[in-house]
């Protein structure tokens, strides 16, 4: 495949979610101020005026032979310099970043990795793998070590070298984002299926390093199940796992690397399970008199065999901020698809399953096709909605708000008392600590023995207070979560952000290995300070 065939990416915005051009127009950002306005009032409302941005100078520089591979300037450190959490947004677009990489090294090549980890570990500097710096928890943020830094950009490394059409795989690079890794799977009518929403910028290396979720909820839908062998450089040496469809020979290392985060090494390739495309498509939108009664019928529908494709749960609130209802009701959004058959009869078996269990179907879709007039078609608002969200968020940021979101997993007996004490704790604190405020929740993914809700917080901000306000109640809500039987994280890693309930989370015995794993691939602890262990 030639390197023409790949796509031209868009290039990024330093301060922003996404690419440049790809941001909310005009009139859109007005109707957001005019909403927030309507919401909670005009005073509420304020502009962020702008930040300015004054790195240190760098304090290392490349010895001559990998200067080549290394940038310096300012522009380039800046958007290396953190990741795409709210604190970093409320930094880049307000208050400032102080903090970033001294220097941008890009390899090509395992053994260019393998020249930059060695110069890094002789000089005593930190390295942070950097992908697509979607990071949403602190993941790749500069400022909190101590000492040079170096940023270790992977996305000059981003073929699919191989693939394997009778065992349905390919190696892939892993700086491959999800645009150029599925386009150069398509000529071979094959997918990966894993699309987060950060899918557009991030890459496979940063997914299996963060233990990353696809928007799927059902079935295949995080990174694990996806992969078949990986292989990484560290600080001591290469590590390549063998190529398997399954094995039982001891603990796995592919385990070992699935959300080391960059602490161990740096991953640089992995084979991974690919599938044909899909031929045959439907979906449909069910709502519910209330969230626990969706919560009911979500359970048994991921418990009856029928396989839905895709699954997710919106309370009332949060369907009326992504436009797939009118906040009255909760909504279901289900969808089916295949490579060989018609999927008509499998929605048709979920549609009444989800009626008996007091769903509503509204319009069911097959490949663009309407079988039903009754009804809106709220998956389409969803998806729209889900794609673009990122984007909006930026808007709600440059308006004053605290906006952000947080997301654990649970067993079904514990999950609608989490959910609703979450939502209580979290309620609380937003209105202590900012005076009023929306939360919302969704179930993002769903499994027979349990579920992952994602709860999503908007509030009046104040001038240069923000990041404060959201650590309050971040740990209000992260307290909860724990106490409740939950995990501090489902799909978005432990990073920076979540690394104090993390500690708490794993067994103690567990956390003194981890830290044995990395006193051997990282003797020096130049690997993601900070981030899992040390």
């Amino acid at each position: 495949m030639t390197d023409e065939s790949l796509p031209t990416p868009s290039p990024r915005d330093p301060t922003a979610w996404g690419t440049v051009g790809d941001a909310l127009a005009d009139p859109e950002r007005s109707a957001v101020g005019l909403m927030l306005a309507q919401r909670f009032g005009e005073e509420a409302i304020w502009q962020t005026p702008g930040a300015r941005h004054e790195l240190q100078d760098p304090r290392v520089g490349p010895p001559d032979a990998l200067a080549h591979l290394v940038s310096s300037g300012a522009e380039d450190r800046l958007l290396h310099a953190v990741g795409r959490s709210f604190t970093d947004m409320v930094a880049l677009r307000e208050t400032g970043v102080r903090h970033g990489p001294d220097v941008v090294a890009r390899p090509r090549t395992p053994d260019e990795v393998e020249a930059v980890l060695g110069w890094c570990a002789d000089a005593g500097i930190a390295c942070i793998p950097f992908g697509g710096g979607t990071s949403v928890v602190g993941g790749v943020t500069a400022g909190g070590v101590d000492g040079p830094v170096v940023a270790l950009q992977t996305r000059t490394m981003d073929r699919v070298l191989e693939v394997d059409t009778a065992s349905r795989a390919a190696l892939v690079q892993a700086g491959a984002t999800g645009p150029g890794l599925e386009s150069q799977l398509r000529p071979h009518d094959l997918t990966m299926r894993f699309f987060p929403q950060s899918f557009e910028m991030s890459t496979l290396g940063g997914w299996v390093a963060t233990r990353a979720g696809g928007h799927y909820a059902t079935r295949l839908t995080h990174i694990d199940d996806l992969v078949e062998s990986v292989d990484a450089v560290t600080p001591s040496g290469r590590w390549s796992s063998r190529r398997l469809p399954g094995s039982g020979a001891g603990p796995s290392p592919d385990r070992v690397l699935l959300g080391s985060e960059g602490a161990l090494g740096v991953i640089t390739s992995a084979w991974v399970r690919v599938q044909d495309q899909p031929v045959h498509r439907g979906g449909m939108s069910v709502t519910f008199d209330g969230f626990g009664e969706a919560l009911g019928a979500l359970r048994s529908l991921v418990q009856s065999g029928l396989d839905p494709a895709n699954c997710r749960v919106l309370d009332p609130g949060e369907a009326y901020l992504s436009g797939a209802g009118d906040g009255s009701r909760a909504v279901m959004v289900v969808g089916a698809e295949s490579p060989t058959v018609p999927v008509d009869a499998d929605l048709a078996a979920m549609a009444e399953l989800l009626a008996d269990h007091g769903g509503e179907v509204g319009t069911v879709r097959i490949r663009g096709r309407q079988l039903s007039a009754d009804g809106g078609d709220a998956s389409d608002a969803w998806k729209q909605s889900f794609l673009r969200a990122p984007y909006l968020r930026d808007a709600l940021v440059d308006h004053g708000m605290v906006i952000e979101t947080f997301e654990s997993a649970a067993t079904w007996d514990r999950l609608g008392d989490l959910v609703e004490r979450v939502r209580a704790a979290t309620t609380a604190a937003v209105e202590e600590v900012c005076g009023q405020g929306i939360v919302t929740c969704r179930i993002t993914h769903a499994y027979p023995d349990g579920a992952a809700p994602y709860f999503t917080v908007i509030a009046p901000g104040r001038r240069g207070a923000r990041a404060a306000q959201w650590a309050e109640v971040k740990q209000a809500a992260s307290e909860v979560l724990l106490a409740e039987g939950g995990t501090i994280t489902h799909h978005h890693a432990v990073g920076r952000d979540h690394r104090p309930w993390y500690d708490r989370q794993r067994p103690e015995l567990f956390a003194t290995a981890l830290g044995a794993v990395k006193a051997v691939t990282d003797p020096t602890g130049i690997m993601n300070p900070g981030v899992l262990v040390g």
